[in-house]
């Protein structure tokens, strides 16, 4: 079960952001109007939709990859909606929502969740609020119900927001003490001041203390309403039966009166520059536009202009190829109307961001000036069909494309998005280009790394008793309609029948057939260790090697290589990893490029040394870096002194590498008896065969094959390490353990069921129960096992306020002593075993999801239905073999801790 905590997507330059939707003047379509005209369900292939007589928007898609199901509810207000001088009212809402509803607690949803086996989470955006599980699909009807309960029934009492005030804001003072938070946060309010897009909609301490839950309810009574609502149902279910259960939950809740949406009025503003240190181990120049909205008749060029900016020809991703910068990008954050562009380039610690800024005006005053070729944009336009397609390989990414379609951007499918894109011109591309790209229409971010920041105000958080603690009832019966489905616990539906085989040069190939899309998937890997195979003091060559695959192959110079890809709208890398998307088309064109690539690189000269100067620099900020130093420290204290995975590449011994030591290292290790290639989607494991026999057939070993497997490790010593970071509000703390055991030891599945009942089952765990709901000293605590070939091991992390650090490791050691000296209770026991059994569809719910275990359990010598051998085991553990796994292997006098934060202090 993920917690649910409002984040926002992730750009590039690695700021917290959100998706903005759209309000006043939109398109006039099924979409975008709040209808309280009830519309008959409509069906076109495997999409069924309707609208209820109370305005709810219904679209349910029938897809069969797997036995699951996600339901995605947006609320079409967000941050944008926030009454003036509360920009956080729509993100703590949204925290509100998984808290007491009528009829059903906060502490029961977490339960139910938990036993489901499923994943729910939210998020607030600049014009939306979005709440989404992902469960097995047998399970339809309970989501709709919670969903159904929460519309209308979210109680949002004083003292509920009492307790997850402090909460929401320990999440926010991670946040807002980030200096790349803070530069994004500064810009956008230049480029929309006076408008409901100044503010992010994430909040901050000072507006969270002003928020009464009076607030908090006007809102709620204001915009969730059936009538401001859009409700998405993808999996595999019966799309008649289900849209008769949303009929059901959902037709007797009443439409409300919406408010009127304030209109978008622009001010002007200078461009100017913004300059901040940060922690991070490089530098970033970003440049801060505004662009066209979701809903703008620019929206779609502006999607190309983004494409064609990252395609792997383009002048700004020359840059980084040619090493004039560390790296180029760019993204954009949209709203409704208008949106934050944003292109940026890194520079290493100790560079020049002058230069780098340079170099980014120069490939941006090229576009403005001469456009980009032809090719590119058509190119970006195959990529985005392609991308249509792609989307039906997850119910998630399925779901999403639809909501994205209707609640974000007012269309009526994501065809219709697709239909947009398909008409852009590149006469479209040059006026957006020159429109949106002006020099003197933009806000420019310098950050640069330093180890001297200051935490910024307002970024701590509260922390204690106080605040969020709670003393609801953790074990109050769930409601029966809840129980009933939950009650019967079986083995997991299990869909996946690969095929293996063995090639003549080694290879092993394996291949499930799915029909979902007309797409393959390829994925590989050869089993390596650099740790132990790169020769003694050339540290990092095989890092560096695996970055030059990017530059084509013998035949093929890296413009042509790229343009080969784009021409079959293809998405593939190389290296000791290597994938390949594309569609089943063109699959054996695909695989041609993929094996030229993976067999005959080109290693260029120029590359290699573009690529060396690159990787030695960044490593310069990196090993110098807070979060680097904590992970190592972690791992010098859990592994012997002179172990071979305490290894590092350093500058120095980058800058000895040569291209021989490259060629040589690429000769060693890519061997085709240590690979295996996985081929899911729409081939047959006998087209699959021929494709890879075709292209991989004649790579032959040389030589023995290498020992990739370390040995075991004794059990390390407890040791405690603080790493200062000036620019953190909290404390990070990570906490660890060698275990004696690996993939093969069915002792693991023990241990991972008490794993479950102690920090990895949501906010139903012990440690959350004890950390953050009875005691709260922090916003969270988990645990989780790495069980591997020959080393695993056991960790413990959370985040909390400096002075709480003590307090939370005291309850830590209690829980995990308790595990070791009791059995776990028979509610939790079935609980854990509930949410491990119930969960595993759910990790092969995806092509790309399904291919990565299947390449993991081959590589680790496991069964390729090894879930299935889990859930056995899983079935008929007891309590007591529970207990004696956790006494057995895990030893709290042995824990590793590591305090990364502002003011770390020694036990």
């Amino acid at each position: 079960m993920t917690n649910h905590c409002g984040k926002y997507t992730q750009l590039a330059l690695g700021i917290a952001l959100g998706i903005g939707l759209t309000f006043g003047g939109f398109r006039k379509t099924w979409a975008a109007e709040a209808s309280t005209v009830a519309t008959p369900a409509q069906q076109r292939g495997n999409v069924t939709r309707a609208t209820l007589k109370n305005g709810l928007r219904v679209v349910i898609i029938r897809d069969t990859l797997a036995p699951m199901v996600t339901t995605q509810i947006t609320y079409l207000a967000g941050g944008y909606e926030a009454p003036k001088g509360f920009p956080g009212t729509a993100h703590a809402l949204e925290h509100m929502m998984f808290r007491d509803s009528n009829g059903m607690t906060g502490a029961q949803l977490d339960e139910m969740a938990g036993k489901m086996g499923a994943r729910l989470d939210a998020f607030t955006t600049n014009d939306a609020t979005q709440f989404y599980f992902l469960a097995p699909a047998q399970y339809t009807d309970m989501l709709l119900h919670i969903e159904s309960i929460r519309m209308r029934g979210a109680e949002l009492t004083a003292k509920g927001w009492d307790l997850e005030k402090g909460a929401i804001e320990q999440e926010v003072s991670r946040d807002i003490s980030s200096p790349d938070f803070l530069a994004l946060q500064k810009a956008e309010k230049i480029l929309y001041a006076g408008t409901g897009y100044a503010h992010t909609p994430l909040g901050s301490r000072p507006t969270f203390d002003k928020t009464t839950s009076a607030v908090l309810k006007k809102f709620y009574n204001h915009w969730y309403m059936p009538n401001n609502a859009i409700l998405v149902i993808a999996g595999d279910i019966d799309p008649a039966t289900t849209l008769a259960k949303v009929k059901q939950f959902f037709g007797p809740i009443k439409p409300g009166v919406l408010p009127a949406r304030a209109p978008l009025q622009l001010k002007p503003f200078k461009p100017q520059t913004i300059s901040r240190s940060t922690s991070d181990p490089t530098g970033t120049v970003a440049y801060f536009y505004r662009m066209p909205g979701q809903r703008s008749k620019d929206y779609a060029a502006m999607q190309v202009l983004l494409d064609v900016l990252n395609n792997a020809r383009s002048p700004l991703s020359d840059l980084a190829a040619q090493g004039k910068v560390l790296s180029a990008s760019a993204d954009t954050q949209p709203f409704a109307h208008g949106g934050v562009g944003i292109i940026l380039a890194g520079f290493p610690k100790g560079g020049d961001s002058k230069r780098t800024a340079s170099e980014l005006d120069g490939v941006i005053q090229g576009i403005l000036k001469n456009g980009v070729p032809a090719d590119l944009v058509a190119a970006a336009k195959r990529q985005e069909r392609a991308q249509f397609e792609f989307n039906k390989n997850s119910v998630s990414n399925l779901a999403s494309a639809w909501s994205q379609a209707l609640a974000w951007e007012g269309l009526n499918s994501p065809e219709e998005a697709l239909k947009e894109i398909e008409q852009v011109s590149v006469q479209d591309f040059d006026r957006v280009a020159r429109e949106y790209l002006m020099p003197d229409r933009r806000v420019s971010v310098v950050l640069t790394p330093s180890p001297n920041g200051k935490r910024p105000p307002n970024s701590q958080g509260f922390g204690g008793t106080e605040s969020f603690a709670s003393n609801a009832k953790l074990d109050t019966p769930l409601p029966e309609w809840a129980s009933k489905q939950l009650h019967k616990l079986e083995m997991p539906h299990w869909t996946l029948n690969p095929v293996t085989m063995k090639l003549n040069n080694g290879i092993t190939l394996i291949v499930q057939p799915e029909s979902v899309s007309k797409t393959v998937t390829v994925v590989g890997q050869i089993d390596h260790n650099d740790n132990l195979q790169e020769p003694e003091g050339q540290e990092g060559v095989g890092r560096l090697l695996g970055s030059l695959f990017d530059y084509g192959t013998t035949s093929l110079h890296r413009a042509a290589f790229h343009k080969a890809l784009d021409e079959i709208a293809a998405s593939e890398f190389g290296g000791s990893t290597f994938y390949l998307a594309v569609p089943s088309e063109h699959f054996d064109r695909g695989m041609q490029l993929l094996a030229e690539n993976e067999l005959h690189p080109a290693l260029p000269g120029n590359a290699f040394r573009v690529q060396q100067k690159t990787l030695a620099r960044t490593l310069s900020g990196l090993l110098q870096s807070p979060r680097y130093k904590l992970f190592r420290a972690l791992d010098e204290g859990l592994l012997p002194a002179g172990d071979p995975d305490l290894r590092q590449a350093t500058p120095a011994s980058v800058d000895k590498l040569t291209l021989a030591d490259a060629k040589a290292y690429f000769k060693q290790t890519y061997r085709p008896d240590m690979t295996t290639i996985v081929v899911v989607g729409n081939v047959t494991p006998a087209q699959a065969k021929v494709a890879v026999e075709k292209n991989f057939g004649a790579w032959n070993a040389i030589g023995p094959r290498p020992n990739v497997i370390p040995n075991p490790v004794p059990l390390n010593p407890a040791i405690y390490t603080v790493v200062p970071n000036a620019y953190a509000s909290q404390d990070t703390v990570v906490m660890g353990q060698q275990l004696d055991l690996n993939v093969h030891d069915p002792d693991r599945y023990a241990l991972q069921l008490g794993n479950e009942v102690l920090g990895g089952n949501g906010f139903a765990s012990r440690l959350m129960v004890d950390i953050r709901v009875k005691h709260g000293y922090a916003y969270g605590a988990n645990s989780m096992l790495r069980i591997d070939r020959a080393r695993s091991s056991f960790y413990v992390s959370y985040g909390s306020d400096p002075d709480k650090v003590k307090s939370v490791d005291k309850l830590v050691l209690e829980n995990l002593k308790e595990l070791r000296d009791s059995p776990v209770n028979a509610n939790e026991l079935l609980n854990a075993k509930q949410a491990l059994i119930r969960s595993i569809p759910l990790d092969v719910s995806s092509i790309n999801s399904i291919a990565r275990a299947l390449l993991t359990w081959s590589k680790n010598g496991e069964p390729l239905d090894e879930p299935v051998v889990a859930a056995k085991y899983y079935l008929s553990l007891t309590a007591g073999q529970v207990q004696a796994a956790f006494r057995k292997y895990v030893r709290p006098a042995h824990l590793v801790q590591v305090v990364e934060g502002p003011t770390p202090t020694q036990h």
